[in-house]
């Protein structure tokens, strides 16, 4: 099992910045998939953002291409999302979540932190 917990949402301004932490902890995979996704008050789990194994690559939901940035520890146990110059439309609570080689799908969660942002 892997357990993920997610840290540091809040409330900010609009054109404010904050950073979200995903502790990784449990069995750890290689080759594991990490990424961050996002639940906007009723509406569905939207993708925001991915990094692979290695570390070397990044994508990005085209909403928040230049303004987040995902990253790891080199012990990769943890996972961050740097988010700048947010929009009151980044509002929803944020998952990190991690899809083991073979998988399809992501399967370990967090629980979701909440990030508010104020117009």
């Amino acid at each position: 099992q892997v357990q993920l917990v997610e840290s540091g949402g809040g409330l900010a301004q609009a054109g404010g910045s904050l950073r979200l932490s995903c502790a990784v902890s449990g069995r750890t995979f290689s080759g594991y998939t990490m990424s961050w996704f996002r639940q906007a008050p009723g509406k569905d789990r939207e993708f925001v953002a991915r990094l692979t194994w290695s570390g070397d690559t990044t994508y990005y939901a085209d909403s928040v291409k230049g303004r987040f940035t995902i990253a790891r520890n080199n012990a990769k146990t943890m996972i961050y999302l740097q988010m700048n110059n947010l929009k009151p439309e980044d509002t929803g609570v944020y998952y990190c979540a991690v899809r083991t080689p073979g998988t399809s799908s992501y399967n370990y969660w967090g629980q979701g932190t909440q990030v508010t942002v104020s117009s």
